[in-house]
Formats: structure tokens, sequence, C-alpha cells
């Protein structure tokens, strides 16, 4: 296509649009100052700065409540930060000493970047939502308005060096057609979102800053090219081909089968009742994979039995008579729990996370299990307990026991390589498996699926995890036994068809994406997914493997 400027990202969400451009607000660095406040008017600033840190905490916790899946956990852990003791205790230290609000803010937010980049991993991932937290309380301090995405009169391709949760929690798709973003990578909060809400996503355009704001911008979310200044009808013809593929998952209904009536089966992501009921709406068949780390990060104490009952049970009333598939609690890593992770860890993505927590305190797995075994009576569907980051087969041997000790079917999450290479010896243990991408595609390459300089690694076209997916679905039917995915791949239409070629029998998706991947689905026949993932397993790199998939689907 003719334009004035063309440049690549990594893509994570496809779709085509084309509108002008608009950069995400910012707030200007604060000035270094001089300037002392006097003793008589330090305890007043304190009282500003806790009363401002207060406000913007109190409104990423409303976000979170309002927000479902990954991005919620994510917000509630940013509240965490504007309410962080540690980092209170040092602003108001500052502020004793003499230096205003502002500054404080500033310097001790500063000294904690510093701390989680040098603890790299995931703490380093931190380091966006941590400025963006020190932001929003200095622009409250000033009585400036919040920063970040702008509210657009007429619909645009929002550009951002990155997205803080709180930013991607608020989307509006009807204004904001795309997002390009400079950092970030395919399993971001910004994908997530982009994913859950339909929007064309691009990440780690590391050249973005050469777009200037307000021009004419094509972007497409299946190469991740876009384009300043593109030829004016050319670009409105593919916006109308995208327009058509948004019509049709409007209209999508279930059941979900392809064009030659194979039936697949669709289901939700969810973490609580809200998003439950949100599911519900949609036209997943179940839920594929319920997160139960919201009840336990939200609380300094662990949820009692009864607590934790009244939690799983009202999600599953949303769902009677269909099949639900519970995650037991995934704490560690990026999802800290006051109570069950291991503080200080040097690589915490290597270390006490999922089911490896019960080393700490096996009691909060059996009150756990002994909670989902009282919501699963109460439940007339089919209900499905599975462990995440379960690594041998004695592991999965002990989960089963447990799980089929109360007559309930028993799974583990196949994020570890070692469960994925050796996958027949673990499905002679348990009933089902299902696939978390994300992690998965993390470990296999060795890249840290949150840096943005490696988000060619983690993308989810890889073939090296494609190639370790398909060895784990053929498993799965040489044993019978069901294999999900419920990562972020499974929300990629033309990556859910190419698992579903692969012998894949379920999807599992956050509830917006559902008409896309079922409208998809519902274009291609069952041979055409075969070939596709027949294709894929012959690429050499993920934008190979693209293009190989879309040459058989769109055939």
């Amino acid at each position: 296509m003719k334009a004035s400027l063309t440049l690549y990202g990594t893509p994570v969400v496809p779709g085509v649009s084309y509108a002008k451009t608009a950069w995400s607000r910012s707030v200007p660095e604060p000035e270094e100052t001089a300037e002392t406040i006097p003793a008589e008017s330090r305890e007043s600033e304190k009282n500003h700065f806790a009363a401002s840190a207060d406000a913007v905490a109190q409104r990423l916790r409303d976000r979170a409540a309002n927000t479902v899946g990954t991005a919620s956990d994510i917000l509630a852990v940013s509240a965490g930060f504007a309410a962080d003791k540690g980092w209170r205790r040092e602003v108001s230290k500052r502020i004793d000493s003499g230096t205003p609000a502002v500054q404080a803010v500033a310097q001790a937010t500063q000294m904690f970047v510093e701390i989680f980049e040098q603890a790299g991993g995931l703490m380093a991932e931190r380091r966006t939502d941590l400025l963006d937290m020190r932001n929003r309380v200095i622009a409250e301090l000033r009585g400036e308005p919040e920063p970040g995405v702008p509210v657009p009169d007429e619909p645009v391709i929002l550009l951002a060096d990155d997205l803080a949760p709180a930013d991607t929690a608020g989307l509006d798709p009807d204004l904001i057609h795309g997002i390009i973003t400079r950092l970030g990578g395919p399993t971001s909060h910004t994908s997530i979102i982009c994913r859950q809400l339909g929007i064309p996503c691009i990440v780690a355009a590391r050249t973005l800053s050469e777009v200037p704001e307000g021009v004419d911008l094509i972007m497409d979310g299946d190469s991740g090219e876009f384009s300043v200044d593109p030829d004016h009808e050319e670009a409105e013809a593919l916006a109308r081909i995208d327009a058509e593929r948004r019509r049709l998952a409007r209209e999508w209904h279930s059941p979900a089968q392809t064009k030659d009536g194979h039936t697949v089966e669709i289901l939700a992501n969810v973490q609580d009742e809200p998003g439950a009921a949100r599911a519900e709406a949609s036209e997943a068949a179940g839920i594929g994979l319920l997160r139960t780390e919201l009840s336990f990060l939200n609380t300094p104490t662990e949820p009692s039995v009864e607590e934790q009952v009244e939690i799983y049970s009202s999600v599953f009333r949303h769902f009677p008579g269909q099949k639900i598939v519970v995650r037991t609690l995934d704490a560690g890593s990026d999802k800290p729990v006051a109570f069950a992770s291991v503080p200080d860890e040097e690589n915490p993505a290597l270390g006490v996370r999922g089911l490896r927590t019960s080393g700490i305190d096996m009691g909060l797995l059996t009150r756990q299990i002994e909670a989902l075994v009282q919501s699963a009576k109460r439940h007339d569907g089919p209900s499905w307990i599975m462990a995440p980051m379960v690594s041998t087969v004695a592991e999965a041997r002990w989960f089963a026991s447990m799980i089929r000790e109360h007559g309930l079917t028993a799974g583990i999450m196949i994020e570890v390589p070692s469960a994925a290479i050796m996958i027949d010896q673990f499905l002679e243990e348990i009933d089902f498996v299902s696939i978390g991408t994300n992690d998965l595609t993390q470990y296999v390459m060795a890249a840290d699926r949150g840096n943005a300089n490696l988000a060619t690694y983690t993308d989810n076209w890889q073939p090296a995890v494609l190639t370790l997916i398909n060895h784990v679905a053929q498993a799965g039917i040489r044993h019978g036994k069901p294999v999900g995915v419920c990562g972020e791949a499974a929300a990629d239409p033309n990556l859910a068809a190419v698992l579903i070629g692969m012998g894949v029998t379920s999807l599992s998706m956050a509830s917006g994406a559902i008409p896309y991947v079922g409208s998809r689905l519902a274009t291609v026949t069952l041979e055409q997914c075969r070939e596709a993932a027949a294709a894929v397993l012959e690429a050499s790199d993920p934008n190979g493997a693209r293009q190989a998939a879309l040459a058989v689907l769109n055939g």
C-alpha cells in the first residue's frame, strides 16, 4: 500500500482499523525544586498526600470491581501500590524533611522502581504500573485531570508508549478502533483487554514515536504492519472488509461449529460473579477457567471455607446444568497473595507458585477443595477441578486422588514444559488437561512474557510452542481424554481454528472474544483447520506460521 511511512510491531489482536491517531496523555515529570516546606505546614502536606493516594487507590479498586479476567487482578494489585504502607512511609518521611508532596511521591516511587528493576523478571514488569500510580497521585495532588487515555469525539487509533491497567480497563471500542504501543508483549494487560473487547492491537512497535498526533493511519492486527497517510480508497476498502468481520461476530449465535458441522466447545474465562453474569449473557457453553485468585488477592487473610463456598456458588449459579472448570489458587509470581507467597524470591516466575504453594500451607489447598466440593454439590452440571503449575507425574497423581476422593473430575494445567513433554504419562493419572498458553510460551521460549524487547519470542504463533500443543492434543486423542486451551491463544480467531485442527477439544476465553472466534470457525471446515495446523507445524517463525494458516483458512 502506498503510504508516507510504514512501520511494524508484534501483532496480538487481529483486525484492520483506519482512523486518525491519538496519543495517550501523560503527566510531565515533576520538576526538581529547592523549595522547602515550613515545619508548620508539613502535617497538612502529609494529609493532602494521604487523601490523594486514598482517592487514587479507591478509583483503582472500583475499576477492578467492574472489570473481569486478568485485568481485574492487575488493577487490584495497582490499587495495592497506592495503598502500600512502605511506599507511603517513604513519601511521608520525605515530606517530614521538608520536601513538597509532589517531589516526595516522585522520589519515593523511583526508589521502589529501582528495587523492582533490580529484582528482574515479573517484578521488573510492574515498573509501568508503579509509574502509572505515581502519575495518578501527582495529578490528584495538583488538581489535574487523570492521565491516560483521551476521550475523543470521533473514532481514533490510540498510540502509547505503554498502557497501564487503569487505562485499558475503561476502553470504549466504539471510540478506540485500534491500539499500538511501543512497549508491551503478546500477554501484556493491553493485549488481554484488547482481545476481550475485540480491538485490533499491535505491541512492541519500537519506532512508534515517529508517528505524530492526528494523522490518518491504517493498522493490520494480523501482520503487525501500520502505515501513515495511506491511500484513502484502498484503506477504506480494507476497513470495510474488517467491518464485515465485526458484523458477523455481532450476529453470531451458538452452538459453535465449523462450516461442515463439527461441534466446538467454546467456554468462558471468569473470575467472579459479575464476570460470570457477563459470560452467561454471551454465547459461552460453560466456564472453561474459573480463576479463584480474586477472593484471595483482595484480603490480608485467607477467606473461610464458608466465604469461599458463597463466592464459588455465586458463579456456578449462572451456568446451571453446564460444565464448569475451576482452577485452584494460582498464587505467587505476578499474583502475590500475602498469606500464600514467598517474599523476596529472586525469580518468582520459577518459584513457589500455583500448586507449589501447598508446600507452604497444605491446609490452604485442602480448605479450598472442601469449599469447591460443597459448591459443586449445589451445581447440577459437571464440575471439573484442575491444578496450576503441575510439573511432575507424582504431583498429578496426588492432586487427582484428592479430587476423585470427592467424586469430581480431576485435571491439570499444562504450563510447564515437563508436563507437555511427558503428556502420555500425565494423562494416565488425570481425567483432562487445559493448556495455559501464556505461561507455557514463557517457559518454552525462556522469555519473560511482559518484556517488550522479547515480544517476538512470546508470540502465540511461535512454532516451538505450537508443536508442543499439537503433541499434547494428539496424546489426548490417543488416550480419549479432553484437551482444552484456556490461555490467550484461544481468543485469536485464526489460531483457534488451528488449535481445533490439532485436536484440541475446547477453547476457553474472555466472553468478549467468543463471538469473534465462533464466527470465524463458522467460515472454515474441519479439514481446513487440520490443513492449517499441518502448515503451521512446518513454519520456522511466528509470521510464517500466521501466513501459512491464513493461506489455508482464507482459501
